[in-house]
C-alpha cells in the first residue's frame, strides 16, 4: 500500500529524532508498510526471528540481532523481492513459570495451591497483560516485521504443529521413554539438556581418600570433587591392563562411612596415568558412571533427591542439604583418617542456564529424542553447502559438535509448556501417543486414561519455528512462497541450542533445510571487552540509547561494529560520533533542498549518462557507482560492518566534504545550464544516497526522501540502487584524487603552521609532469578557492625558501611561503603556556596512576579512563612541541 504524502516544508537546523521516528512508525504500521507480498514471479526472500522469550526486555543482544535483520529485510523489500519477517516470541517454559510463581509467593501462595489448571490460567492472563514488552521495544528500534502475522509457541497453531512432530518421531521410533543420566536443577525441578548446562570454571577442592581392600589388607586412593556422592558408589573401577589392582578382583572395596562392600571392575574408561588409576564409579549421580555401570550391570544407587538433598539412601546423612552433606562427609572421613590429601581445584561446575544452581546428575524416567539420524541429516546439508554458516570458522565447531552428540532429553517437570500428547491406561497399562486426547484405550476400551504431567522442553517447540509459523502441518501459501527461509541470523551461543536442531527437524519434517545461511554474529561486551553485566555497572541499555542518540544513530552503531567474529565492543562514545553523521546528512539535505526547491525531479533522466558533465559531477558519480557495489556486495555476503563503513566514507568525506563545497559555485551559477547540471546531479545521488543507507537508518532517510522533488511514496519501497556502467568513470577519479590531494596537502600546510583561517596564501606548485601540470591549470581558479589562496602559481620546476612550508602529492610539490603570515612570537608564547598546562595535567595522572591504592580500590572504569587521560595528554603535548618546534624555525 503506498504510503500517505507528506507535507513539504522546510527541513529545520536541527534534527529532532524523537517526534520523526514516532510519526513514521506510526504511519508504516497504519499504511500496512511491512507487509509481506507475494507476487508471481519474484524471488523471496524470508527471515523467522529468533523468538524473544516472552518474559524479556530489550537487551544490547536483541538490538544487535534485530537491527541486523531489519537492514537485510528491508534492503530485499527495496529489491523487489517477496519479503516476509515472521515476529514472535517463546513461551519461556521455566523463566515465565519462575516469573509468575514469584508473584504468587507474594500472596503466600504456590501452583500446588492453585492446581494445574488454574495456574495454567494465571501463566495465560500475566502473558497477555504484561509478555509484550519486548515486541513494543523491536517497534521503537524500527524493526520492519509484519506484524500481523505475529507467532507465539503456545499459540493453537504452533501447538498443533508440536503434537503433530511429537507423534511422528514417536511412531518413527525416534522419541522414547526410558531412564537414563540427565541433568537436573533442585532449584527448578526439571531436567535438562546437555546444551542447557553452563560449565563455568570454578575454584574448589579435589579430595583423595582412602578405599580400604575388603580384606583390611590395604586401600587404594581414589579423587573426588564431590565426596559426598560417594555415599552412592556401587564400584570402583580400573584400567584392565593395570597390574596394580588384579588382585582385588577377588576381594572389593570396603566403602567408608557405609559399611557396604563394592566390586572392583575393570573398565577401558579408566585412564590408568591419571591419580592412582582407580575411579570411584557412582553410576546414579554422574554421565561416565552411567556409562561404566551399564556395561558391567551395576546398580544404581541414588542417594541425593530432586531437592538436592540427601535422601533414605544416605543413611545417618539423610536431610542434610547435598553441600553440608559433602563437609560432613569429609569431617568424618579426616577423623577415620582416610582422607589422603586435600588440593585447591578448579573445574567446570555445570550450572542450570535459568538459574545459575548447580546442576545434579541423577537417573530420571524422561522423554528423549533419538538425535544421531537426524544430525545425521544435518550434517550433510552443510556438508553440501546446502547450508553455509557465517563466518565459515564455525563449520569445525559446528561438525564436533555434531558428531558427539548425545540423546535430547525432551521432558520438563514444569506446568507451563506443551504438555506431552501421551496417555496411560489406568486399566491395563498402555502407552498411547496421539496428536489429539483419547476417549477410550484402543487395547482394552477403558476410559481411564492418564496425561503425561511433563511438558515439553522449550527448545523443542522452537526447532520447529521455521516451518510451523508458515502455517504448517496446513499447506499453506506461506510455506510455498516463504519455505526454506532465507537466512537465520543468532547469537553464536544458540547455535547448538537452537540452530542446529532447526536444521534437524526441518530436514526431517520437511524434507528440505530450514534455511540457506545462518549468520551467527558476535557477542556484545563493553569497550574492554567485559562481559555487560548490572553488578559491574558497564551496561548499555538500548533504550536509553536510543533517547539519548536516535534511533538511527544507534543502529548505525550497531551495524558498523558488527564484524564477523566472537566479540564486539561497544562504546556508546562511538554512538555519539554517528549521531554526529546523521546530523552531516541533515545538513547535507538541508542544503540540497534550498537548491532543490523548484526543480523538476524529471530533471535526473539527463544523468543517466555523464556525457557534458564538468568533471566533479562525473567524480562523484563514478565513486557513488563504485559505493553501489561495494554495499550491495556487503549486504549479499553478511559483511555488515563494510556497509556502515563504506557508506560512512562516502557521505561524510566524499560527498559532503568534498562534492557539495565543489558545486556551491555552480549551484549560485547565474549560467543556467551550469546550475542545472549541478541541481540534477546533486537530485539523483541525493536519491541514491538515502537509498543505500534507508536499511540501515529508516527514519532519517524516510524523512529526507519525503521532502525531495515530487510526489513520493515511502522509500522502503523505492528501489534499490543499482550500479551503472555508464557512471564509471576512472579518468574523473584519476583527475580528481590529484586535485583532492593537493588541495587537502595545501590545507594541511595552513593548518601545521597555523595560519589564520582568515588569511589568503601565496602558493606554488611545481610540477615537472606535463599531463598533471595541464591537469592543475585547468581547475586552478577552483583550487585557489577551496584552500583560501590569493595566488596559485603552477610551474614545471622551482626551488623551495626556507621559511616555506612544503608537501608533497605524487610528484607534486607544495609550496607555501610563510614569512609575514604568522606572528611568531605571539604564536610561540601561547603554545608555552598550553604546554606548562599540559605537563601539569600529565604530572596529576602520572601520580595518581603511580598510586597503588588507586590502581588497586579503584573500579576497573575509572582506571582505565585515567589511562586513556594519559594517552591523550601526551599525544596533545606532543603535538604542541611539534608546532613550537616549527615555529621556532621560523623565527
Amino acid at each position: 500500500m503506498p504510503i500517505q504524502q507528506n507535507e513539504k516544508y522546510d527541513l529545520p537546523k536541527a534534527y529532532e529524532f524523537t517526534e520523526i521516528e514516532r510519526r513514521w512508525y506510526e504511519r508504516w504500521l497504519s499504511d500496512k508498510s511491512f507487509s509481506a507480498q507475494m507476487g508471481e514471479g519474484k524471488p523471496s526472500f524470508s527471515i523467522v526471528i529468533p523468538p524473544p522469550n516472552v518474559t524479556g526486555v530489550l537487551h544490547i543482544g536483541h538490538a544487535l540481532n534485530n537491527t541486523l535483520q531489519d537492514v537485510l529485510v528491508r534492503y530485499h523489500r527495496m529489491k523487489g523481492d517477496n519479503t516476509l519477517w515472521v515476529p514472535g516470541t517463546d513461551h519461556a517454559g521455566i523463566a515465565t513459570q519462575n516469573v509468575v510463581e514469584r508473584q504468587l509467593a507474594g500472596e503466600k501462595l504456590s501452583r500446588h495451591d492453585l492446581g494445574r489448571e488454574k495456574f495454567i490460567e494465571r501463566v495465560w492472563a500475566w502473558k497477555e497483560e504484561k509478555g509484550g514488552t519486548i515486541i513494543n521495544q523491536l517497534k521503537r528500534l524500527g524493526a520492519s516485521c509484519d506484524w500481523d502475522r505475529e507467532r507465539f509457541t503456545m499459540d493453537d497453531g504452533l501447538s498443533r504443529a508440536v503434537r503433530e512432530v511429537f507423534v511422528r518421531l514417536f511412531k518413527e521410533g525416534l522419541i522414547y521413554k526410558g531412564d537414563y543420566i540427565v541433568n537436573w536443577c533442585p532449584r527448578c525441578h526439571t531436567a535438562l539438556a546437555d546444551d542447557e548446562v553452563e560449565h563455568d570454571p570454578t575454584d574448589g577442592k579435589l579430595y583423595h581418600i582412602r578405599y580400604p581392600y575388603a580384606d583390611g589388607s590395604g586401600y587404594v586412593v581414589v579423587a573426588t570433587t564431590r565426596p559426598e556422592t560417594m555415599l552412592g558408589d556401587t564400584a570402583v573401577a580400573v584400567h584392565p591392563e593395570d597390574e596394580r589392582y588384579q588382585h582385588l578382583k577377588a576381594i572389593g572395596i570396603r566403602l567408608p562411612l557405609t559399611g557396604r562392600t563394592v566390586p572392583v571392575v575393570f573398565d577401558h574408561h579408566v585412564q590408568r596415568e591419571f591419580g592412582t588409576g582407580a575411579l570411584k564409579v557412582t553410576p546414579a549421580h554422574d554421565r561416565d558412571d552411567y556409562e561404566i555401570g551399564l556395561r558391567h550391570d551395576l546398580p544404581r544407587l541414588k542417594v541425593i533427591d530432586d531437592q538436592g538433598v540427601m535422601n533414605e539412601a544416605a543413611g545417618v546423612y539423610a536431610g542434610l542439604d547435598r553441600f553440608d552433606c559433602r563437609r560432613k562427609v569429609v569431617a568424618d572421613l579426616d577423623a577415620q583418617g582416610l582422607i589422603d590429601k586435600i588440593e585447591e581445584y578448579q573445574h567446570a561446575v555445570g550450572k542450570c542456564y535459568r538459574c545459575a544452581t548447580v546442576v545434579e546428575p541423577t537417573t530420571s524416567k524422561q522423554w528423549f529424542v533419538s538425535v544421531k539420524p537426524l544430525a545425521a541429516k544435518a550434517v550433510a546439508a552443510v556438508e553440501e553447502g546446502r547450508i553455509k554458516l557465517y563466518p565459515n570458522t564455525w563449520y569445525r565447531t559446528f561438525y564436533a559438535w555434531m558428531e558427539n552428540i548425545r540423546d535430547w532429553c525432551i521432558s520438563r517437570q514444569i506446568w507451563w509448556g506443551h504438555r506431552i500428547p501421551a496417555w496411560t491406561c489406568e486399566a491395563c497399562r498402555r502407552l498411547i501417543v496421539e496428536v489429539n486426547a483419547p476417549d477410550v484405550c484402543p487395547d482394552c476400551g477403558s476410559t481411564r486414561l492418564q496425561q503425561e504431567t511433563d511438558v515439553l522442553d522449550t527448545w523443542f517447540s522452537s526447532a520447529l519455528w521455521p516451518f510451523s509459523t508458515l502455517g504448517w502441518p496446513e499447506q499453506t501459501r506461506e510455506l510455498a512462497v516463504f519455505y526454506p527461509t532465507s537466512v537465520l541470523i543468532t547469537s553464536f551461543d544458540i547455535l547448538f541450542f537452537w540452530v542446529a536442531r532447526m536444521m534437524m527437524m526441518g530436514l526431517h519434517v520437511m524434507g528440505e533445510v530450514p534455511f540457506h545461511d545462518v549468520y551467527l554474529h558476535a557477542l556484545v561486551r563493553d569497550k574492554y571487552g567485559k562481559k555487560m553485566s548490572k553488578s559491574t555497572g558497564n551496561v548499555i541499555d538500548p533504550l536509553v540509547m536510543i533517547e539519548q542518540y536516535g534511533t538511527d544513530a544507534f543502529r548505525f552503531t550497531l551495524t558498523a561494529f558488527a564484524a564477523q567474529g566472537r566479540e564486539i565492543r561497544m562504546d556508546e562514545e562511538r554512538i555519539d560520533g554517528y549521531r554526529r553523521f546523521i546530523n552531516k546528512l541533515w545538513n547535507a539535505a538541508r542544503f540540497a533542498q534550498m537548491h532543490l526547491k523548484e526543480v523538476d525531479p524529471a530533471i535526473t533522466v539527463a544523468v543517466r549518462k555523464t556525457e557534458g558533465l564538468s568533471l566533479a559531477h562525473r567524480w562523484i558519480l563514478s565513486r557513488l557507482n563504485t559505493t553501489i557495489a561495494e554495499v550491495r556486495a556487503a549486504l549479499d555476503n553478511y559483511n555488515f560492518n563494510d556497509v556502515a563503513s563504506i557508506s560512512y566514507q562516502f557521505v561524510w568525506h566524499e560527498f559532503c566534504d568534498w562534492y557539495l563545497e565543489w558545486i556551491k559555485a555552480d549551484l549560485f551559477s547565474e549560467e543556467m545550464s551550469r546550475r542545472n547540471q549541478a541541481q540534477a546531479v546533486l537530485l539523483t545521488v541525493m536519491e541514491q544516497v538515502l537509498k543505500l543507507l534507508h536499511p540501515v537508518i529508516p527514519f532519517v532517510t524516510e524523512e529526507i526522501w519525503s521532502q525531495l522533488p515530487g510526489r513520493r511514496g515511502s522509500i522502503m519501497h523505492a528501489s534499490f540502487p543499482e550500479t551503472r556502467a555508464a557512471w564509471a568513470d576512472t579518468e574523473a577519479e584519476t583527475t580528481m584524487n590529484l586535485l583532492m590531494g593537493v588541495i587537502s596537502g595545501l590545507r594541511t600546510i595552513r593548518t601545521e603552521a597555523e595560519v589564520h583561517p582568515s588569511a589568503k596564501i601565496e602558493a606554488l606548485l611545481i610540477c615537472p609532469d606535463t599531463g598533471r601540470r595541464a591537469i592543475l591549470e585547468q581547475y586552478t581558479e577552483g583550487m585557489q578557492g577551496m584552500v583560501r589562496a590569493a595566488s596559485l602559481k603552477i610551474v614545471a620546476s622551482g626551488t623551495v625558501p626556507d621559511d616555506a612550508g612544503h608537501g608533497l602529492v605524487q610528484d607534486v610539490e607544495l609550496v607555501v611561503p610563510l614569512k609575514g603570515m604568522i606572528d611568531v612570537a605571539g604564536e610561540l608564547e601561547k603554545l608555552t603556556r598550553e604546554q606548562d598546562k599540559l605537563q601539569k595535567e600529565l604530572d596529576r595522572v602520572i601520580g595518581k596512576l603511580s598510586n597503588a591504592k588507586f590502581i588497586n580500590h579503584a573500579p576497573e572504569t575509572v582506571v582505565a579512563k585515567e589511562r586513556e587521560k594519559e594517552t591523550e595528554i601526551r599525544t596533545r603535548l606532543a603535538k604542541t612541541m611539534e608546532s613550537m618546534e616549527r615555529l621556532s624555525k621560523l623565527n
